[in-house]
């Protein structure tokens, strides 16, 4: 990673967050995109003294100019783009009865939209690096969860385009690529609604329903996305990989 520009959108906390480190440490110069400001200060200062940097780049990807803005201002103020880490997400809870179309819209707008566009926007510049995406999915775009309709379909969609992007793109030499975590300890189900004592349960629960016997971590699945994104992954493309301690293997229980 010595010397290679990141964007990795989500960085403000959780997966995102373990990933700009991670990728900093090892020598690449991290755009941090994220909305708390605060957390992207902290960030860059925790790996101030790594081989790479972060630098903080406030942005709600739910906002067009904004998703525009990431990849103008990289190109501007670094002039390469070498990975595009698209780590952004949120859930909503809700059934095929009660999911409403704003909580829809706005899923659908974060984790599956500003993958597209991104990823749309960077080609050009990627392929001048033969760089490499690696998206965030889940284990919910590959099995079915009840509650969180919105989010499994959109892990989902996301597995798709990492395929067809995959097989579109590697002729420019992109390679593009998908995680697909279990149950990991990050603030995305609290900020989903989920208080205190549900989440506390959730994660004990989580212990059963996960065959390693229990969930996973950030620095865990940041561990992987370096991987796929160096070039000692340079032969794979178009895959989903699953990091849930044996949960998609499972059934319903």
């Amino acid at each position: 990673m010595q010397g290679k520009i990141a964007i990795v959108t989500g960085a403000s906390s959780g997966i995102g967050r373990a990933v700009a480190a991670v990728f900093a440490q090892n020598g690449a110069t991290v755009v941090a995109v994220g909305r708390s400001e605060k957390e992207l200060k902290e960030l860059s200062k925790e790996v101030r003294s790594a081989a790479g940097s972060v630098k903080p780049h406030l942005a709600d990807l739910h906002e067009q100019s904004q998703l525009e803005r990431v990849v103008t201002e990289t190109m501007d103020n670094h002039r390469q783009i070498d990975c595009l880490v698209n780590a952004a997400g949120i859930i909503k809870n809700g059934t095929i009865e009660t999911t409403t179309v704003d909580d829809w819209d706005r899923v659908m707008d974060i984790n599956l939209r500003s993958v597209f566009q991104l990823t749309q926007r960077c080609v050009p510049y990627l392929a001048k690096t033969k760089g490499n995406i690696v998206n965030v999915s889940s284990v919910a775009g590959t099995r079915a969860f009840p509650g969180v309709l919105a989010y499994c379909v959109s892990k989902a969609a996301t597995d798709q385009l990492t395929r067809c992007a995959a097989l579109e793109l590697a002729s420019k030499g992109i390679r593009v690529n998908a995680v697909n975590p279990g149950v990991v300890i990050t603030n995305i189900h609290k900020r989903g609604g989920m208080d205190e004592e549900s989440y506390d349960k959730f994660l004990t629960h989580s212990k059963q329903t996960h065959p390693i016997g229990r969930v996973g971590t950030a620095e865990e699945v940041a561990d992987l996305i370096y991987y796929l994104a160096s070039d000692k992954a340079s032969w794979i493309t178009g895959a989903t990989y699953e990091i849930d301690g044996g949960r998609a293997q499972t059934c319903a229980r």
